[in-house]
């Protein structure tokens, strides 16, 4: 059953609630950095060609460290999200508050887009990548490839690290976490674009002023996210009590 807590002013702008929203911000910074980082690096070494075969390996290997590194680090202390899909697919579950959540989704769209600008300074103005669908694909189809592979992400996050009955998996989840989007990027690049995360597509997209199609990358995932939080709570973990935010993994 859907466990969907509002939350308090006072619980959100507690110290524990502000150093998460700091790690979110921070977490979510460096994943963006390094993940859009290796893009912008591939067309450089590759005179600005287009992403081939090797290029979407290399693209989905640095996200999947950078994600595992992101979430480890921030695990402790807000539960590593670093995407609003992930914090809706939580919130669902009762593992985060509506009303932190909402703090959660500016801190992570804040780190994403301070680390688009920072790599749009850094790099002496290279184009910043965005997600778009492929030349050949619907946006109503990248919008159904994204919340399959964001519903992937988002149960393995349940699977992984919000079910209570498991207790801590330690590093096992954050390993999972990231190997589950390097392997969705890979399917998906070629086709959607492989985003799985709302605050990924929304740094670049506005450091670079393009938000073309930028529907697909909120709506799909979102919904992914929506979706794997409902089946796993409702299916698979039967009368748990929400945990804190903080102690989530």
């Amino acid at each position: 059953m859907v466990k969907i807590a509002i939350g308090s002013v006072g619980d959100s702008f507690s110290i524990a609630s502000i150093k998460a929203y700091l790690a979110e911000f921070i977490a979510t910074l460096l994943f963006v950095f390094a993940g859009v980082g290796s893009a912008i690096a591939y067309n450089k070494l590759t005179a600005d060609a287009a992403l081939d075969p090797p290029g979407l390996v290399a693209v989905a290997v640095a996200h999947a460290f950078a994600l595992f590194a992101g979430v480890s680090m921030a695990a402790n202390i807000s539960g590593g999200h670093l995407n609003p899909a992930v914090t809706l697919g939580l919130a669902i579950g009762g593992n985060i508050t509506i009303l932190t959540g909402i703090f959660y989704w500016i801190a992570q769209l804040l780190g994403s887009t301070v680390a688009s600008l920072l790599l749009k300074f850094v790099t002496g103005g290279k184009a910043i990548p965005t997600h778009g669908v492929a030349a050949g694909v619907s946006e109503v189809e990248g919008f159904v490839m994204e919340i399959i592979i964001t519903f992937a992400l988002v149960y393995t996050v349940y699977a992984t690290a919000a079910d209570p009955k498991k207790g801590s998996l330690g590093t096992i989840a954050p390993i999972a976490i990231g190997f589950i989007v390097g392997a969705n990027i890979l399917a998906a690049g070629p086709f959607s674009g492989g985003s799985m995360n709302p605050a990924r597509s929304f740094g670049p997209a506005v450091a670079a002023g393009n938000f073309s199609g930028h529907w697909v990358y909120w709506l799909g995932p979102l919904i992914g996210g929506l979706l794997a939080g409902l089946i796993y709570g409702d299916v698979f973990i039967i009368g748990y009590q929400p945990v804190p935010t903080q102690d989530y993994p």
